[in-house]
C-alpha cells in the first residue's frame, strides 16, 4: 500500500510516505512556516521514492485537534491532492500520533497526550498500547482545564505525559505529576506515526471522500467542512 501522511496541527510540519515497508519522511518544527514548506516537503518525499500522487492508495491526514490554522493548511492540501488524483483521505487523530511515538520510542504502556487549546485549556487524549503499533483511545478526546485528570487518579503510575500542553501549562503538569508514570519530551505529532493507524483504517474501510473531511477542532463552534481546492 502507498500512503502519504500529513500533519500541520502543531508547531511541527510533518510529512511521511510509505511504499510497502519503506518509509520516507520529513519533519520540521518552524512556527508560521507551514504554508511555505508543506508542499515542497511533499514533493521531496514523493521524488525520493519515485512515486506520483496518482500512484497513492490514500492520503492519511493528521486531523487534529490542534492549531485551527495549522489544521486547515494540511486539510486543504490533502483535499486538493486527493481530489486531483481521485483518491480518498483517512483522517487520524494527531494526538494518536504522539501516543504512538511515545509507545514505540519509550516503551510506555499508556500515554496522556495534552496539546495547547489556549484559554487555560488543553486538548486531552488518553491512549493505551494496542496491536500493530496502533494505540487504542481510552474514553474520548476532549477539552480539559488545568485540574487533575480523573483517569489518572483511577490508575496512578500507568500513563506517561506527552504533548506540548504539559509544557505550555506547567501548573497542569505539577498538579498531575504524582499520578504519572513518566514525562516524555515528545511534544508534536510526527506524520510517520500516523501511518500504522492510517493503513489499518484504510484497510477497514475508514477512508472518506475529500469533501467530507472535517478537522477535529473539538471546539465545535468553529468547525466547518472544507471544500477541496480546485486542481
Amino acid at each position: 500500500m502507498k500512503l502519504l501522511a500529513l500533519d500541520t496541527s502543531s508547531l511541527a510540519c510533518s510529512v511521511a510516505l510509505q511504499v510497502g515497508d519503506a518509509v520516507t519522511w520529513r519533519h520540521e518544527e518552524q512556527a508560521r512556516e507551514h504554508t511555505r514548506i508543506l508542499v515542497p516537503m511533499i514533493e521531496d518525499v514523493l521524488a525520493e521514492a519515485g512515486v506520483a500522487v496518482a500512484d497513492l492508495d490514500a492520503i492519511v491526514l493528521g486531523n487534529g485537534p490542534g492549531s485551527f490554522i495549522g489544521m486547515r493548511i494540511a486539510t486543504s492540501v490533502a483535499q486538493g491532492l486527493a481530489h486531483g488524483a481521485g483518491i480518498r483521505i483517512v483522517p487520524v487523530s494527531s494526538m494518536l500520533a504522539v501516543a504512538a511515538q511515545v509507545i514505540a520510542d519509550e516503551g510506555a504502556k499508556a500515554v496522556a497526550v495534552c496539546q495547547d487549546a489556549h484559554m487555560n485549556e488543553v486538548y486531552l487524549g488518553l491512549y493505551a498500547a494496542g496491536r500493530g503499533g496502533v494505540p487504542e483511545l481510552v474514553g474520548a478526546e476532549r477539552i480539559h482545564d488545568l485540574s487533575i485528570v480523573s483517569e489518572l487518579e483511577l490508575e496512578p503510575a500507568r500513563f506517561t505525559a506527552a504533548g506540548f500542553g504539559w509544557q505550555r501549562y506547567p501548573g497542569l503538569l505539577e498538579t498531575n505529576r504524582p499520578l504519572l508514570a513518566a514525562v516524555s519530551r515528545i511534544s508534536h505529532p510526527s506524520a510517520r506515526c500516523l501511518l500504522a493507524a492510517g493503513r489499518a483504517m484504510a484497510e477497514a474501510g475508514g477512508a472518506i471522500d475529500p469533501q467530507d473531511v472535517v478537522p477535529a477542532y473539538l471546539r465545535h463552534t468553529v468547525a466547518q467542512p472544507l471544500r477541496p481546492r480546485s486542481s
